[in-house]
C-alpha cells in the first residue's frame, strides 16, 4: 500500500487539510494511506471531520510535545477527495488568544478553603467558556492537585486542551506532592519553561 508523507507542521487551517486532500488524490486507484504530521490538536481535529465527512478510516498519534501523525486510508473503490480552494474549506476556529493563566493554588482567595475550592471549580469553568481561550495554562505548587486525579476541573481541563490550549504542570511540584502518577491532564513542564511562557505571555491571568 502506497504511503504519502504530507509535512503541515506551522501551518493554519485550511492548509493542513488542503495539502491532505492533494496527497490523497495522488493515491493510485487500488488507494493507500495519507500520513499529515501537524503540531495542534486544533488541526487534527479538522483532519478527522474531513476523514468522517468523507467516510474514510483514520487515526492519530501524538509523537511529540507540539507534533501530530495524522493518518487517513483511502482504499479501493472509495471516492478522492477533490481539492478545493482554501476559502472554501470549513475549519474549527482556534479559540486561543496569546495569554497565559497561572494558578499557583487549588483555592481561590484567602480566607475558608472549601469556599476556595467552589470559587476555583468555578473560575476554571468560566476560563473554558471565554470566547477567547488562553494559550497556555501554568499549573505549580498547589495547583497541580487541578490537574491529576480526583480533580473535579479534569472535565473542563481537558476540553480546553482538546481545543489546543496547552496545559503544564511543574515537575517538582508533582513530585513533591507525591502525584507524578497522577496527572490526568497536559504534560509536566519545568520551571524555566514557566518563567519563558509568563514572560513572553501579552497578557497573565490570575485567579
Amino acid at each position: 500500500m502506497r504511503k504519502i508523507v504530507v509535512n503541515a507542521m506551522g501551518e493554519q487551517c485550511p492548509i493542513p487539510v488542503v495539502k491532505a486532500k492533494k496527497a490523497m488524490a495522488e493515491l493510485p486507484q487500488e488507494g493507500g494511506e495519507a500520513e499529515i504530521l501537524v503540531d495542534n490538536e486544533i488541526s487534527v481535529q479538522n483532519l478527522g471531520k474531513m476523514a468522517d465527512q468523507k467516510g474514510l478510516k483514520w487515526n492519530s498519534e501524538k509523537t511529540a510535545e507540539h507534533e501530530y501523525h495524522v493518518h487517513i486510508f483511502v482504499g479501493e473503490g472509495q471516492e478522492k477527495p477533490k481539492v478545493k480552494a482554501a476559502e472554501e474549506e470549513v475549519c474549527m476556529p482556534d479559540r486561543r488568544g496569546h495569554s497565559v493563566a497561572v494558578i499557583s493554588s487549588s483555592v481561590m482567595g484567602n480566607g475558608d478553603d472549601e469556599l476556595g475550592k467552589i470559587l476555583m471549580k468555578g473560575f476554571i469553568y468560566a476560563l473554558s467558556q471565554l470566547d477567547t481561550l488562553p494559550e497556555t495554562i501554568l499549573f505549580y505548587n498547589g495547583g497541580v492537585f487541578l490537574t491529576t486525579e480526583g480533580s473535579d476541573s479534569l472535565e473542563d481541563l481537558k476540553s480546553m486542551e482538546a481545543q489546543g490550549v496547552k496545559i503544564l504542570s511543574c515537575g517538582t511540584c508533582l513530585n513533591y506532592y507525591g502525584l507524578t502518577e497522577k496527572l490526568q491532564v497536559g504534560s509536566v513542564t519545568n520551571m524555566y519553561v514557566i518563567a519563558e511562557k509568563m514572560a513572553g505571555a501579552s497578557n497573565l491571568i490570575r485567579p
